[in-house]
């Protein structure tokens, strides 16, 4: 089975509705991308930014007829809106093998793998810790420089027996890696369903779903606390989860927090300083991981 992909290079205040445009003519997916390598940074609360310069795709069933397409855009936008496009034929594929031949084990910190289950570990990955984790809905796959900056630290920490918190845990990997390096009981907290699917379906592969609980935010419990917390979330909502975060570390547990630019270091900082005795900041490719000591009061 094969697709046609409609491409159109516009500018940021046309881009929503062009996208609308295509939805309403049968579009199978629309997707809005960087048409000029201009960053985004994290928007502020309410406000959803778009690039300078925006590439619309549109993705259509194979028989769709373009000229007619091309001339309804015209007619709808107008002659001096009728933008340059580029139409490709998408044929069909193996999408998770595609993905998988640029995924390769990789290792954080001095032990710890992230490896998908069709590929094996090599050899100097023996006496190590390896999560099993496939491409899947949710965010997560050591890939990103901030979960990988997140199971790095997770690797130079003993676990054995302590309670973690993953807030915002996305795949699980970071729930999952802990429950592998020792963790007696770990709690992964999100807000999307499909976080909290994903994570649980790979607690399963990893054979540490018994310990692992699973919740939405409002379902956990007020007082329980964590000998160490996690949050791989942006730096806005850390700063506003700060007195929360801090109240389910226990005294003298630890707490990781990333998702922030190098840039955004200082403010996610000022609002734990509180509570935290901060370590040196990590960074890795211009995002940065802010870690700490719950100061005993």
């Amino acid at each position: 089975m094969a697709w046609r992909q409609i491409s159109v290079c516009t500018d940021a205040a046309s881009a929503e509705a062009l996208s609308d445009w295509f939805s309403a003519q049968g579009a199978l997916s629309v997707t809005l991308e960087d048409a000029a390598d201009q960053p985004l940074y994290e928007p502020k609360p309410g406000e959803t930014p778009l690039w300078q310069q925006t590439r619309v795709v549109a993705l259509f069933e194979a028989d769709v007829d373009i000229s007619l397409l091309n001339r309804k855009l015209t007619a709808a936008f107008g002659l001096e809106r009728a933008w340059q496009w580029n139409v490709a034929t998408i044929e069909d594929q193996a999408w998770e093998r595609a993905w998988l031949e640029h995924f390769k084990p990789m290792r954080f910190g001095r032990r710890l793998w992230v490896c998908p289950s069709s590929l094996t570990l090599p050899d100097e990955a023996a006496g190590g810790v390896c999560i099993t984790l496939d491409p899947g809905l949710a965010f997560g796959t050591g890939t990103h420089p901030t979960t990988a900056l997140c199971l790095a630290w997770l690797d130079g920490l003993d676990l054995h027996g302590k309670s973690v918190l993953d807030y915002g845990c996305g795949s699980g990997i970071l729930a999952v890696g802990a429950l592998l390096l020792g963790s007696a009981e770990t709690i992964g907290v999100d807000i999307d369903p499909q976080a909290l699917l994903a994570s649980k379906d790979n607690a399963g592969k990893n054979a540490v779903a018994d310990r692992l609980t699973c919740c939405y935010p409002e379902q956990l419990p007020a007082a329980w606390q964590a000998d160490v917390v996690l949050a791989n979330i942006l730096a806005n909502p850390l700063v506003e989860l700060a007195p929360k975060l801090a109240g389910h570390c226990k005294p003298g547990g630890v707490i990781a927090l990333s998702g922030l630019l190098s840039e955004q270091v200082e403010q996610v900082s000022q609002a734990y300083r509180p509570y935290f005795r901060l370590d040196p900041v990590q960074y890795q490719e211009g995002w940065a991981l802010v870690s700490g000591i719950k100061v005993v009061t």
